[in-house]
């Protein structure tokens, strides 16, 4: 029996590029398909039934048609748009990061519904939540626990002996945690304080809604934030852009803090 040649979809808008005269091209993370590139036909005109409906850091139930190589939306329907995260620059730009790494982590046409709730259930704590540091740094350890890149938070990666408490640094690219005794030449290694090493151990075990409560001091925030995108954009293998811009916004905001 032939594949169907239509389907039904649920999507968070990742990004959308204008094509041709009329046309959008989106990314789309879906929670059936995981990541896909999608032609919406005439979603530039004004009088089309699609404006609107798939504007970045969107949540929409689609119908699909099969295309010879880009597949074409036909319907949409909104079903969360995050008004309140649209808000303020910088609570978009925090949105706009997450779908960056969505996007990035995200690889095409694998469905990861862990990814995809992971990335909802974020953004609606972006946007009904004032406390979005601590979410941000949820998402990124999360982020790397759902793909399969989860560091290593307990025994050295090196010679797998449990840690001494404030005997230990950690390296990106080895994935994770090494004690003092273990220098390999090929780590890029850096400092891990012990309060961060626990911190970072307590959002592994937390939900989201724990995380995002955490009350932690300035030179730790700006320890974790460091340690996770560093780890992140080690993974990611290039620039996050979003990230350096909301890097900026929050220099200009509360200076010290992201220094």
């Amino acid at each position: 029996m032939a594949p169907p040649r239509t389907y039904r979809c649920e999507a968070l808008t990742l990004k959308n590029t204008p094509l041709g005269e009329s046309d959008l091209l989106v990314t789309l993370y879906t929670r059936e398909h995981g990541k896909l590139r999608a032609v919406a036909k005439g979603a530039r005109k004004s009088a089309s039934k699609l404006v609107g409906h798939l504007e970045p850091l969107t949540v929409v139930r689609l119908s699909m048609a099969q295309g010879r190589s880009l597949d074409i939306v036909t319907q949409a329907q909104v079903l969360d748009s995050f008004p309140a995260l649209k808000s303020n620059l910088t609570a978009i730009t925090e949105g706009l990061y997450v779908a960056e790494l969505t996007d990035g982590f995200g690889p095409e046409a694998n469905a990861n519904f862990e990814l995809y709730q992971l990335a909802i259930d974020v953004l609606q704590v972006l946007a009904n939540d004032k406390r979005s540091e601590m979410a941000l740094r949820y998402f990124e350890l999360h982020l790397l626990r759902v793909t399969g890149l989860l560091p290593e938070l307990h025994v050295c990666v090196e010679c797998r002996e449990e840690l001494v408490p404030d005997q230990h640094r950690f390296s990106p690219n080895l994935g994770g945690v090494l004690c003092l005794q273990c220098s390999p030449t090929d780590g890029h290694i850096r400092p891990l304080s012990l309060r961060a090493l626990k911190v970072l151990r307590m959002i592994r075990r937390s939900n989201i809604g724990e995380a995002a409560g955490f009350t932690l001091d300035g030179s730790l925030l700006s320890e974790l934030k460091s340690l996770l995108s560093t780890t992140v954009g080690y993974w990611l293998g290039k620039e996050i852009r979003s990230n350096s811009f909301l890097e900026r916004l929050h220099n200009e905001t509360a200076p010290g803090v992201y220094s």
